[in-house]
Parts: structure tokens; sequence; C-alpha cells
């Protein structure tokens, strides 16, 4: 999955891919404004994470050849959960309590469903394409900001989001002959973390970052176990590896988001972060042979347009807002 441009790096402690996407989203962490002289090195670390990404997902579709879906996203939960845990452990688990419950919970299955269906897209479809689609997440985010959050959104907004949806309209080309049902499942995975996004701004300040990872990482990790004897096939120790290690890059690639908005405004990040359009799209050509064709390129342009400027007006509304309450 990827990354979330339109957000802030003061919401949430990252999500692992396509727990973004992948993927996530993909999020972001609390930091404090970082020195111009560290600018460069927050270009570098975001460029680093989005191609860790873009290897991670290779990996997943990779495995969808021979394993379940929800066996392979279950296996990066397990990395998931231990991250979280010897994350927590420095902090002798204090802080797991949730203020409140039921948003954690369906915050958590906001993010397994994003992941699930991500892994699902890309055993049909080409990587490049899939993590080109799952860039209009921050379209759905400000939709779904209207009835969720009461966020009023104005004309320039409502062109910029009708322009990402054209965006994907041209890389999926539906009614096409190259058109494929499966593209929708990317759409749909960018909606689901949009869920995830907007539920963690109506949790606010409630509960504690890590609070929120813990509920994330045990959410998806027991709904994944319960349901796991229904699709399960034992994996060789060759592929249990490459599980593990889909989830070490996914996890690897969110340390450094952390750091990297730790050095750099998010402002400053969010072009870069759209560079995991481009390490998919060569990492699947070297990886599966897949060259993006003239479609994918041009509405990958355009759904990075749009995603650019939403990101912009985000941050308008955010300094006006600070400014008001100044």
């Amino acid at each position: 999955m990827a990354a979330d441009p339109t957000e802030e790096p003061a919401t949430e402690v990252p999500i692992p891919p396509d727990l973004a996407p992948a993927t996530a989203p993909r999020g972001s962490v609390p930091a404090s404004p970082a020195p111009q002289d560290n600018v460069l090195g927050g270009i570098l670390l975001i460029l680093g994470a989005v191609t860790l990404f873009s290897c991670s997902d290779a990996v997943s579709k990779h495995l969808r050849g021979t394993l379940p879906s929800g066996e392979i996203v279950w296996i990066r939960y397990l990395v998931f959960v231990a991250m979280t845990l010897a994350l927590l452990g420095r902090n002798r688990f204090r802080g797991l309590h949730a203020r409140r419950p039921g948003l954690q919970l369906l915050r958590g299955l906001c993010v397994l469903t994003s992941s699930v269906l991500f892994v699902i897209g890309l055993g049909y479809l080409p990587l490049a394409e899939a993590t080109a689609i799952n860039y209009v997440a921050p379209t759905f985010i400000t939709l779904l900001s209207i009835p969720v959050l009461g966020e009023v959104v104005g004309p320039r907004r409502w062109i910029a989001l009708l322009v990402g949806f054209v965006g994907v309209l041209i890389v999926v080309q539906p009614g096409g002959g190259t058109f494929q049902w499966a593209a929708v499942l990317p759409l749909l995975t960018a909606a689901a973390w949009a869920g995830a996004v907007v539920i963690t701004r109506r949790i606010g300040v409630a509960d504690h970052p890590g609070t929120t990872m813990f509920w994330t990482a045990c959410t998806g990790f027991v709904a994944l176990t319960l349901f796991l004897p229904f699709d399960f096939r034992m994996p060789t120790g060759w592929e249990f590896g490459l599980g593990l290690l889909h989830g070490v890059l996914g996890s690897a690639g969110q340390m450094l988001v952390v750091q990297a908005y730790r050095q750099a405004p998010a402002s400053v990040l969010a072009p870069f972060s759209y560079g995991q359009i481009v390490t998919s799209a060569f990492v699947g050509y070297v990886v599966f042979g897949a060259f993006p064709g003239q479609a994918m390129l041009l509405g990958s342009g355009v759904i990075i347009a749009s995603g650019l400027y939403t990101a912009h007006r985000e941050r308008l509304r955010a300094r006006e807002r600070r400014g008001e309450a100044g």
C-alpha cells in the first residue's frame, strides 16, 4: 500500500504497508519540525521507504501464486505483532487500555480489510497498476471526512477529487479490452484505508499512538487466526521465509518513514511518497517482466497531480485552523 501524503506527521504510529500498502499507508508519527539541513536526509529516507514497500509488495505478489491471501497477510501480521510487542515492551507495556475501544476495533478491521484486498488484487493485477490505483486513497479520505468529521469541501477540492477519479478510469480502462474487474480491489483497498485514517482522526488524542498500534496489530492478527483454518495451506520453509521477509521489508519501510518525518516536514515529503508508483513499476518490470503501458503512465500522472493538490489544500486548511486557534 501507499503512504498517505495528506496525513500530517502527528497522527499515528505507522502501520505496515497494506496494513498499508500498500501497505499502508502509509502512516506517520509524532514529530517536531525539522531543521533545513535534514531535509535531504528525509527525502532519501522516504525514497528508501517506498522502495522497500514496493519490494515487500512484490514478495506478496509472488506468494499469491502458491498461498492463500489471508495466510500471506497472517504471516505479515505475525511480524507486525512481534514488532509492536517489542516496541511496547520498552515502555513496560503501558498505555494499552483504549479509551475508545469501539473505534479502535473498527480501525483495526479497516486496516485488515485493506491489507487482504490489496494482496488479493496483486494476484490479478500488475504491481504498478495496483499501486497507482491505491493512491486514490486521499480522495476517499476527503469524501469520508464530510459525513464523519463534518468537514466542508470547497469547489476546488471537489474538482481535485473528480480529477483523481479520472486518473483511475484512465488506468483501469473500464469498457476497454484490457479491463479487469480485479481493478476494483485496489479501489476498495484505498476506501478501507481511508476509513482507517478518518477513524484515526476521530479518535484524536484520546488514545496514545502505541495504544492504536497495539489494537490494530491484535485486531488483525486475532481475526486472521480465527479464519485461517478455513483457507490454509501448509507453507514450505521457503514460502514461510518469504512471508517473513514480506513483513520485515514492510516494517523496515515504516521505520524509514518514521525517521523521514522526523527530519523533514510532510509538505516536503508528500511528492516523494508518490515515488512508490515509480519503484513499483521498476520492481514489477524486473521481477515479473510487466512494463507499464501508456494508459497506466498517463493515469498515474493524473492521480499524482490530484493527490498533491489535495494535500496542498489540506495543509492550507490546517494552517487556517491553527491561525484561528492562535
